[in-house]
């Protein structure tokens, strides 16, 4: 029986350098990892609190995404959160809503989301794709309740896709044929 790795999105790196995050400002619990012309963006609400004390991506104990991003072929292995700044080679970049706050979406301030400055950055740094890894992210950025998948509204020319979240709070939402669908639209060419 043979074996097939899943193809990852390595087959096209970004189009500009890849060598450093896009830090536009340094008081960021967990800095932006954005570049232009990446194939992905991930967007998040807020850190959670393991992540801000960690100062990386998705680190609770729990969390699903990284080891979503491997079975969905977007990471030839399974990353550590601490290593998120390697995803940049991938084409793949992160960001949340909130940058200065951190907690459960429940927790965080009513003006946490900054969807201005989001946008600004989809705008700027053109990704082919931006998923938001939760139906509460993408409600604020998009101004609308949506539902999992492809989404018709797009940022400027980046197609939008809308992921469960990975929360180990979300656990009974959870569903990984989404990620993988997202892993095997994003390898496509524009």
């Amino acid at each position: 029986m043979t074996s097939h790795a899943p193809r990852v999105l390595a087959d096209r790196p970004a189009r500009a350098a890849q060598t450093h995050a896009d830090r536009d400002r340094v008081d960021d619990l967990v800095p932006d990892l954005l570049a232009p012309g990446l194939r992905l963006v991930f967007c998040g609400t807020a850190p959670s609190r393991a992540s801000a004390a960690a100062r990386a991506y998705y680190a609770k104990p729990g969390n699903r995404f990284w080891p979503a991003l491997h079975r969905a072929g977007i990471t030839p292995r399974l990353f550590a959160p601490g290593e998120y700044s390697q995803l940049l080679t991938l084409g793949v970049g992160l960001t949340d809503l909130c940058k200065h706050c951190s907690g459960t979406d429940e927790e965080l301030p009513d003006n946490a989301f900054d969807v201005p400055a989001f946008t600004k950055k989809m705008l700027r740094h053109r990704p082919d794709w931006v998923a938001f890894t939760s139906k509460n992210a993408a409600r604020a950025a998009l101004g609308r309740s949506t539902g999992y998948g492809v989404q018709t509204a797009r940022i400027g020319e980046t197609r939008v896709f809308v992921l469960c979240s990975p929360s180990g709070l979300a656990t009974r939402f959870w569903r990984e044929d989404i990620w993988v669908e997202l892993g095997r639209l994003a390898r496509r060419n524009r």
